[in-house]
């Protein structure tokens, strides 16, 4: 028996006319009543419906219509059912981040890749770094810094030069961009309960901005995150292409 599919997808055309062929083909439940969610696009496509299905039971099975796709399996209409029959699960835990601005104001969020931090202006950002309450790195001057998860390890983290984590690996890799001071700093790995403080030094004369997932706040003055074991993602890979094999493909590529 076919489980009910939900089809969803980015506003590209080459999704848009996937969704409407695959929809066609194999029906289009409600949301709120499907058992597996497909979604049409790019990592950046797959990352936002995650979000917006969080509180769903259904996982997410991505198929790759867009430019980037580390998260989505390959494009095929003909054999869909079989594929979502043999897929293999991956869950996840995405980082949260409570985000204090210069004007007080707080901003909390989540995020599956990765929380960052990034200079807002001409000069570097300096930022202390405390973890688990204990002051780490009194000062690092820097473009930016990270908080990634083992999922997340292989987007901006591995551009700045960080670690791929193995997705059961419980560890968070903190990553620096462009570190001036200490020089050449790049970073620790750290447990996946600890809990990460950077607090930013001079941040009107050096502003800085937050960022998780996409979602951006200017004039920080401190960021802490953490992970969130009590929201779970489920993403559905084809046998022999999930989540841990591709971290451990992209080592070797």
């Amino acid at each position: 028996m076919t489980r009910k599919i939900a089809f969803v997808a980015s506003d590209a055309p080459i999704a848009q006319e996937a969704l409407g062929r695959l929809a066609q083909l194999y029906g289009q439940a409600p949301l709120s009543e499907a058992e597996i969610i497909v979604a049409l696009g790019g990592d950046g496509f797959m990352l936002q419906t995650l979000h917006a299905t969080q509180g769903l039971p259904a996982p997410v099975y991505g198929m790759n219509r867009g430019t980037v796709g580390f998260l989505m399996n390959d494009y095929h209409e003909d054999d869909l059912p079989q594929r979502l029959a043999a897929a293999e699960e991956a869950v996840i835990n995405p980082l949260t981040a409570t985000t204090v601005c210069v004007d007080g104001s707080v901003h909390h969020a989540l995020a599956i890749n990765e929380v960052s931090l990034l200079r807002a202006g001409p000069q570097a950002a300096k930022l202390r770094i405390s973890v688990d309450g204990k002051l780490r790195l009194e000062e690092l001057v820097c473009d930016g810094v990270m908080v990634s998860t083992p999922a997340g390890s292989t987007a901006y983290n591995y551009s700045a030069h960080g670690p791929i984590l193995p997705i059961g690996a419980e560890v968070l890799a903190l990553t620096a961009v462009a570190a001036f001071r200490p020089r050449r700093w790049r970073g620790a790995l750290l447990p996946k309960t600890a809990v990460v403080r950077f607090d930013v030094i001079e941040a009107e004369r050096r502003p800085v901005m937050s960022d998780a997932d996409g979602k951006s706040v200017r004039n920080v003055a401190s960021v802490e995150i953490r992970s969130e074991p009590a929201v779970t993602h489920a993403i559905l890979f084809d046998p022999g292409h999930g989540l841990e094999e591709r971290l451990i493909q992209e080592q070797f590529s």
